[in-house]
């Protein structure tokens, strides 16, 4: 349940207030603010009719700069929703700007991002090669991989172009700072494959594709449904940051051939994790609003399927071409 408050002209209220009766949308007060003419209305809207609600705001007020709509969370409310009214509000979708909002932040290429990444690449550099399942899990805890990898499935969803490439950018950023970091430890520590943290990311089967597209999957429906994103953020550097550093050790210590295994285990997850996202948005109805931008999202929806299918099934090809 959220707490709208629209801040509306006069001559635009009325239709705010027909709009939420015509939603079944509780209309809590309609003040007019002092001084201002500008109409104050909270409204009481469910989970399930939230994305409604903002789109029609939306196509309302989108030539009047001074019109605001404001989103709030409520804690807790009375009288409480039946039974049958909370189901009904625990399958709806996040709200599209909301998603927007959340992927456009876990997709800037910032300072934080960065740094974030040298550190999880050290911890998980220094844990592959002692072989510490403890260490391993700390740089996945801390690993930002999972933003830019859902950020470029929603912007596809969305067509946002702007989005694609901000997050094709931030993700080619940060697995090339790994890989960098990797390979620098490479050069300048011993690498011995007897690890078998490190001998694990060398190895290459169909397991590791399920694997990672369930990770893909579970990442987009927590964003969607607003679930915890924590052991999912775990889930995605499971399948990203360590076959990366192991790639980068490999090419320090010169075993291209190991190096090549942990490469094609990166690129398997990085395909599978970015397909099963993006089947996800396609599966909850994520899309834009206006019927122009609609078509435009299919186009780029369906180029992004085609793509990243096609891929994963020359990669899984390869994989099992090396297995035999």
């Amino acid at each position: 349940m959220k707490l709208v408050k629209v801040f509306s002209s006069a001559a635009n209220a009325p239709t705010v207030a027909g709009m939420a009766e015509a939603k079944g949308v509780r209309l809590l007060s309609d003040e007019v603010e002092e001084d201002e003419g500008i109409h104050l209305l909270e409204l009481m809207v469910s989970d399930d009719k939230l994305q409604g609600v903002m789109d029609t705001l939306q196509s309302l007020f989108r030539s009047n700069p001074d019109e605001v709509v404001m989103v709030v969370p409520l804690e807790a409310y009375l009288p409480k929703s039946s039974d049958a009214e909370r189901k009904v509000e625990d399958k709806a979708v996040a709200t599209r700007e909301a998603l927007f909002d959340q992927a456009e932040k876990s997709a800037r290429l910032d300072r934080n991002y960065l740094v974030l990444v040298a550190l999880s690449t050290l911890v998980a550099a220094i844990g592959l090669l002692e072989n510490n399942v403890a260490v391993v899990i700390g740089a996945m805890v801390i690993a930002p991989l999972l933003g830019p990898n859902l950020a470029l499935g929603l912007g596809s969803a969305l067509g946002d172009s702007v989005l694609i490439r901000q997050a094709l950018r931030t993700s080619a950023a940060g697995l090339s700072l790994a890989l960098a970091i990797s390979l620098l430890l490479g050069l300048l520590l011993p690498v011995e494959p007897t690890s078998d943290e490190l001998m694990a990311r060398t190895r290459v089967g169909l397991d590791a594709i399920v694997l990672a597209l369930a990770s893909g999957a579970a990442a987009a429906l927590s964003l969607t449904t607003g679930l915890s994103s924590v052991l999912v953020g775990v889930m995605v550097a499971v399948a990203l940051l360590p076959p990366t550093a192991t790639v980068g050790l490999m090419l320090g210590a010169g075993r291209m051939e190991l190096a090549g295994m942990a490469g094609l285990l990166l690129v398997v997850n990085i395909v599978s994790v970015n397909l099963a996202a993006k089947l996800v948005f396609l599966f909850r109805g994520i899309r834009p609003r206006t019927g122009s931008e609609r078509r435009l999202a299919r186009q780029s929806s369906t180029i992004y399927l085609v793509v990243w299918l096609v891929t994963l099934v020359i990669l899984a090809a390869v994989v099992m071409l090396i297995k035999v």
